[in-house]
């Protein structure tokens, strides 16, 4: 069984469906309100042991009622909770989700998330160390994101930056990832390219200009992957999109699960994975089982040979 350690976010997700984004300043009717399971850390765990993977996560929750509920739906997911650590007098990280049109906007308050500190990657190099694979995104403290780079690659575990929320950092930091995994805007942020030129820049040439190799997310188009060589490209997966909310995460999470296959067999099980999330509302509701995965795949390879 693949072992992944998730270093990452956790947040109560609170959703609204809507015709449309409301306008600046203008009031909208909604059509549906929930709260859901989320945060891109906890996201990335559901998704992984959801996908058969033995998953340990390190992060942080507030001591109020939120934090309680994460924590118990990550357990029933079996999900190693020994480091995710609660903060006194703190809240848990919320995100403010808007769903129109199969598309989503979020506002993410970190709140107990900005506690996740280098201190308890320290404490976790254990686990760390036998780990196949080590997951970190964004919405917690930089200097962690670096701690857990540099850890993995002194323990020589490959670790995948998810660079989201897009920030520039160091390419020293980025050479110590196995890869990244930005779709095209994040990454022209995460190199420091100009955010006009990075737009209309060829995808190709900004994953050239990576120090480390790039899985770059193109939604409907799928996923292309590489590094300095003319990258390859996997298409997507049709589906009906509910809510694209969590499919990046799951895109992740995959990626992490199936590297031990090899980039290609990972990237396409991946697009998968991705593929189905989106076709179920909300971010953990919609995480596919492996059954699901291969499932799917089998149709696709029937449907490619009849």
């Amino acid at each position: 069984m693949t072992r992944i350690v998730v270093v990452g976010s956790i947040n109560m997700d609170l959703v609204t469906l809507a015709p449309r984004f409301a306008g600046a300043g203008e009031t909208l009717l909604g059509e549906h309100f929930l709260t859901a399971h989320g945060g891109k850390g906890a996201n990335q765990a559901v998704a992984a042991a959801r996908l058969g993977a033995e998953v340990a996560l390190i992060g942080a929750l507030g001591d109020d009622a939120f934090g309680q509920q994460l924590h118990d739906g990550l357990a029933r997911e079996g999900i190693a909770l020994e480091h995710v650590q609660r903060i006194d007098n703190c809240a848990s990280g919320t995100a403010s989700i808007t769903v129109a049109e199969g598309e989503n906007q979020i506002i993410v308050v970190p709140a107990a998330n900005r506690y996740v500190s280098p201190e308890q990657i320290e404490r976790a190099e254990a686990m760390i160390a036998r780990a196949d694979v080590v997951l970190v995104q964004m919405e917690i403290p930089l200097v962690t994101v670096e701690a857990t780079l540099r850890l993995g690659h002194r323990l020589g575990v490959p670790v995948i930056l998810n660079p989201a929320p897009a920030q520039p950092l160091p390419m020293e930091w980025l050479k110590l990832a196995r890869c990244v995994t930005p779709n095209q805007h994040e990454l022209a942020i995460l190199l420091g390219v100009d955010n006009q030129h990075g737009s209309n820049e060829d995808f190709r040439n900004l994953m050239r200009r990576a120090p480390c190799p790039v899985v770059l997310t193109r939604g409907a188009e799928g996923a292309w992957y590489g590094d300095n060589a003319e990258p390859m490209h996997q298409p997507s997966f049709k589906v009906e999109v509910v809510d694209s909310t969590g499919a990046g995460d799951t895109f992740n999470a995959a990626l992490a699960v199936f590297l031990h296959e090899g980039m290609p067999i990972a990237v396409r099980k991946a697009c998968a994975a991705a593929a189905l999330s989106v076709s179920k509302l909300g971010a953990q509701v919609g995480m596919p089982t492996l059954r699901e995965v291969e499932t799917l795949l089998a149709n696709q390879t029937q449907r490619l040979t009849t």
